[in-house]
C-alpha cells in the first residue's frame, strides 16, 4: 500500500462525522445515510485501500455475483440464544390472538434484499430483532435500515396482493 493511502486511512479517526460523510459520498458516488463514525471510518478505509490496490478482478466480481444469486439457502443454524428468546403467541381462552395477520408467526424470519445486502429480521411476540438490536415496530426497523421514515410493511412487502 502506498504511503499516501496509509496516511489517509490513519487520519480518518481524526475527522468529524460530517467530513467522513462528505468523503464517503465522494468515494462511493452515493448518498451517505449513516452517521455512525466507526462504520464510516471502516467503509472509507476499505474503499481507499481497494482503490489503491486496484479492487477486485473482473473474475472475482463475476464469481461473487454468481454466488450471491444462488445463496438463498441458510447454511448455518440460528444461534441457540436467538431460538430460546422466541416466545410463542398464546391464544386467549376464547381463541383470540392479538396479532397482525400480515405478519408471519413469532420465530419466523422476514427477509429482504436492500442495496445488495440481505436483511434478515426475527419476528418476536413483542417486536422484532435485527443484528442483535430489538425494535418495537417494523417501521422503526425499516427507518433505521434506510435512514429515512419508511413504513415497515411496505419495506418488507407484507400484506400485498399476489398476482
Amino acid at each position: 500500500m502506498k504511503d499516501e493511502t496509509r496516511l489517509a486511512v490513519a487520519s480518518l479517526g481524526d475527522k468529524t462525522v460530517n467530513e467522513l460523510r462528505a468523503m464517503y459520498e465522494e468515494l462511493f458516488d452515493d448518498v451517505c445515510r449513516s452517521r455512525h463514525k466507526q462504520y464510516l471510518v471502516r467503509r472509507i478505509g476499505w474503499r481507499l485501500q481497494a482503490v489503491d490496490e486496484g479492487g477486485l478482478s473482473p473474475w472475482a466480481k463475476q464469481k461473487a455475483q454468481e454466488l450471491a444469486a444462488t445463496s438463498d439457502l441458510r447454511v448455518t443454524a440460528p444461534r441457540e440464544e436467538v431460538v430460546q428468546r422466541v416466545r410463542r403467541v398464546q391464544p386467549a381462552e376464547d381463541g383470540y390472538v392479538d396479532w397482525d395477520p400480515r405478519l408471519p408467526p413469532p420465530g419466523s424470519f422476514l427477509e429482504r434484499r436492500y442495496k445488495g445486502k440481505m436483511i434478515r429480521v426475527l419476528v418476536l411476540t413483542d417486536g422484532f430483532e435485527y443484528e442483535g438490536k430489538r425494535y418495537r415496530s417494523l417501521s422503526n426497523l425499516a427507518s433505521d435500515i434506510t435512514g429515512v421514515n419508511y413504513n415497515g410493511f411496505t419495506f418488507f412487502r407484507l400484506g400485498r396482493k399476489t398476482k
